[in-house]
C-alpha cells in the first residue's frame, strides 16, 4: 500500500516551500564554495601569522598546527545542519529504519563541524580537539553505509531475479561484505586518529589513519564498480525494467512522501553520491600523506573544499530524492515489477495516488 501520512501541506504552499528551499540551497552552495576558495588562498598568511603569535605568547603549538577559524565551520554546520533536519523530517514521515545511518552520520557531522568553533577559540584543548578530528573524519562512514544499504535494497525492489542476475554479488551478502569493510577501516582510522593527536604518536598514527583510508577508498571504489556495472546488466539484460520514465522535477523535492517507480532517479543519485564521496577519500590519503605538518593538513580551506564541501552536496541530493520513496514498495510490485504490464501499471497505480 502507498504510504500516506495524516498532515499534508497545501499543493500550492507545497510548491512554494520547495521552490524556496532549492532557491537558498543552490545560493548557500554558490557562497560556501567561494568563500572556501577565499578561504584556502589566505590560509597560508593567516595561519602563519595566527601560530606565530600565539608562540609569542604561550610559546607553544596549537594542537591542530594552525588556529582553525569560526567562520567556515558555521557555515558548513548550518549547512549539514539544514540538510540533517531535512532527513530526520524524511525519516519520521516517510522511513525507513535502515536510512538512520543517514541522519545519525549528518548529525555527527554537524556537531564535528560546530566543535571547530571551540577548538578555534581553545586550540590547546586536547580532548576539544580529539572528539572534533574524530567525529570529522569518522562521520563519513556511515555515508557509505548508507549507499552500502541502498544497492541491495534497490536491486531486490526490481524483483528478486533481476537483482541475482545482474549483481555480481548476491544482494544478501553486499550489505554485509561492504559493512563490515566500512566497521573495519572505521576503528583503524579512529585509532589512528586518536594516536595522530599525541605528539609522540602523531607520525604512527598518521600512518595507521591513512591505511584505514587507503582500504576505505579500495573498498568503497569495488562498490562504485559494482553499482555501476548493476545498471548497465539491467540495461541490457532487462530493458523493460530499464524503460521507466518519469520527470525528476516531478519527484524532486524536500517535502514530497509520494512513491515512484523509476528507481533510475535513485540510481544516478547515488552514483552522484559516490564521486563525492572517492572524491573526499581521496583528499583525505593526500592530506595524511604529507603528515602531521603538511601543506593540505594546516591550510583548512582544502579541507572545507575537498571533504565537507563533496560530501555535503552528495548527502544532501537525499533531500529531495528520499530513497525509501523509490525502493519501499509493496509486495505485489516488488515480485512482478520486471515485466512491462507490471511497470505500466505500477506508474498508473502511483499517478492516482499523487494525483
Amino acid at each position: 500500500m502507498p504510504f500516506t501520512t495524516k498532515h499534508q501541506f497545501p499543493q500550492s504552499s507545497l510548491d512554494i516551500r520547495e521552490m524556496f528551499c532549492k532557491q537558498v540551497s543552490l545560493v548557500l552552495a554558490m557562497f560556501y564554495g567561494a568563500a572556501l576558495v577565499v578561504a584556502s588562498s589566505e590560509g597560508s598568511n593567516l595561519n602563519s601569522r595566527s601560530i606565530s603569535d600565539i608562540e609569542t605568547r604561550d610559546s607553544t603549538r596549537p594542537i591542530a598546527g594552525f588556529i582553525m577559524k569560526v567562520w567556515p565551520a558555521v557555515i558548513g554546520a548550518a549547512l549539514y545542519g539544514i540538510s540533517g533536519l531535512l532527513h530526520w523530517i524524511h525519516f519520521f514521515r516517510v522511513g525507513q529504519r535502515y536510512m538512520l545511518t543517514l541522519t545519525i552520520g549528518m548529525t555527527l557531522m554537524t556537531i564535528g563541524l560546530a566543535l571547530r568553533i571551540g577548538v578555534s577559540h581553545s586550540p590547546y584543548s586536547l580532548t576539544l580537539y580529539i572528539v572534533e578530528d574524530l567525529l570529522v573524519l569518522l562521520s563519513p562512514c556511515a555515508f557509505l553505509a548508507t549507499d552500502y544499504i541502498l544497492l541491495s535494497r534497490l536491486a531486490n525492489s526490481l524483483g528478486r531475479d533481476i537483482a541475482d542476475d545482474c549483481l555480481l554479488i548476491p544482494s544478501r551478502r553486499i550489505t554485509k561484505i561492504f559493512v563490515w569493510s566500512d566497521v573495519i577501516t572505521f576503528w583503524v582510522q579512529a585509532s589512528g586518529g586518536g594516536m595522530s593527536a599525541s605528539e609522540s604518536l602523531s607520525s604512527a598514527g598518521t600512518t595507521v589513519a591513512m591505511v584505514g583510508l587507503v582500504l576505505q577508498l579500495v573498498s568503497f571504489a569495488l562498490f562504485t564498480c559494482l553499482l555501476i556495472s548493476f545498471g548497465f546488466r539491467v540495461r541490457t539484460k532487462y530493458p523493460d525494467a530499464w524503460d521507466v520514465q518519469s520527470s525528476v522535477l516531478s519527484v524532486a523535492g524536500p517535502f514530497k512522501t509520494s512513491t515512484t517507480t523509476n528507481w533510475k532517479i535513485l540510481y544516478y543519485t547515488m552514483c552522484l553520491t559516490c564521486t563525492g564521496i572517492l572524491t573526499r577519500c581521496a583528499f583525505r590519503i593526500a592530506e595524511f600523506a604529507g603528515g602531521y605538518n603538511g601543506y593540505l593538513a594546516t591550510h583548512e580551506g582544502y579541507f572545507f573544499l575537498l571533504d565537507t564541501l563533496p560530501l555535503w552536496i552528495a548527502m544532501s541530493l537525499y533531500c529531495f530524492f528520499w530513497p525509501s520513496r523509490f525502493i519501499n514498495q509493496d509486495e505485489k510490485n516488488v515480485q512482478v515489477r520486471g515485466s512491462p504490464f507490471s511497470l505500466v501499471e505500477a506508474n498508473r497505480n502511483n499517478d492516482n495516488y499523487t494525483s
